[in-house]
């Protein structure tokens, strides 16, 4: 069994686009806010490779390298499997039919995203794929378990039972859909309305109005001081805003300057947004270290305002605390 490098899949929004990869934060509010609905398969997309006569489901996707970070974020509420597959290959043709009904009859507890490899080369790269097909199990936006080549539909089944008894009490999504299913036998669950607060701001974070994104967020929060959704967004909204603008020698300044406090608040932004997230953190502990005063609080504060960007369980975030802990006592 082959596994995928954990930290080229956690920075693959940012192999695929070049651009600054944001969407964990985005995933969180989403996730929270549409519990166990899957995104509405889009025109042309959701039919099974090889042929399928059940008719499009919401759980299977046929994803591109451009769609790709959309799956990425749903695994922040549900798993997802990600078959890399190919036309020319026979195996693939095997495992399609297998993982589809699977995904099916799961009813939304997990989503398949299929990815040709031919047409989307670069997510290939990312994962390492070494033979066709190759499986691999994302959740939290981190892979977690992978397979290559076909596998009895039976043996798959208890793969992926494996896999949703170890995420449920992780991943609300898994018990949401399950509940769904009880409730509603044989029906997949329609998915929950949108609020159209956030579907506005999201639309303006991905325009790159920021400004008009923050300004949405914050509203909701005068309205509803307690929404946790908005508050990570607005996080996350800021963070973007403030990153997009570090030129791309922040690094080296900071580098070559360490009593600049400033250089290394645009240097960790630069790391973070490049996925250097253990690095980000270190530099701004060193930095505590060093100065004092209304520096010493400056940088404290703004690596806070790095935290909120990650779930509160986040290994690295949870060593950065302790590590900062220890730095200001």
């Amino acid at each position: 069994m082959t596994r995928p490098d954990p930290r080229k899949t956690a920075a693959l929004s940012a192999a695929l686009s070049g651009a600054v990869d944001l969407g964990a934060l985005k995933a969180r509010a989403d996730a929270a806010r549409q519990r166990a609905t899957a995104p509405p398969p889009s025109p042309g997309s959701g039919g099974a490779v090889g042929g399928s006569d059940a008719g499009p489901s919401p759980w299977v996707l046929d994803v591109t390298e451009a769609t790709f970070q959309s799956v990425v974020e749903r695994s922040l509420d549900i798993p997802v499997v990600v078959e890399l597959t190919a036309s020319w290959s026979p195996e693939a043709g095997q495992l399609s039919p297998v993982l589809e009904r699977a995904a099916r009859a799961g009813g939304g507890t997990w989503l398949l995203a299929r990815v040709d490899l031919d047409a989307n080369p670069r997510i290939g790269q990312v994962f390492g794929v070494q033979s066709v097909p190759t499986v691999v199990a994302i959740a939290g936006g981190q892979p977690l378990d992978a397979f290559a080549g076909p596998l009895p539909e039976a043996e798959f089944g208890q793969w992926i039972a494996r896999l949703l008894d170890a995420l449920r009490d992780r991943l609300p999504g898994i018990k949401a859909a399950e509940a769904n299913r009880a409730a509603e036998p044989g029906e997949e669950p329609a998915p929950e309305p949108e609020d159209p607060r956030f579907t506005a701001a999201e639309d303006a974070f991905e325009q790159g109005d920021f400004a008009a994104a923050e300004a949405a967020y914050e509203a909701i929060l005068a309205a509803e001081p307690g929404n946790a959704e908005a508050k990570a967004a607005l996080a996350q909204v800021r963070f973007t805003a403030r990153a997009e603008a570090v030129p791309a020698d922040a690094i080296a300044k900071a580098d070559g300057n360490p009593d600049d406090v400033d250089a290394q608040l645009a240097a960790a932004d630069l790391e973070l947004a490049t996925n250097d997230v253990e690095q980000a953190f270190k530099r701004l502990v060193d930095t505590v270290r060093r100065v004092f005063g209304e520096d010493r609080d400056k940088v404290r504060e703004h690596l806070v305002s790095l935290f909120e960007l990650f779930p509160p369980d986040d290994d690295r975030v949870a060593k950065a605390r302790r590590n900062l802990a220890s730095a200001l006592f």
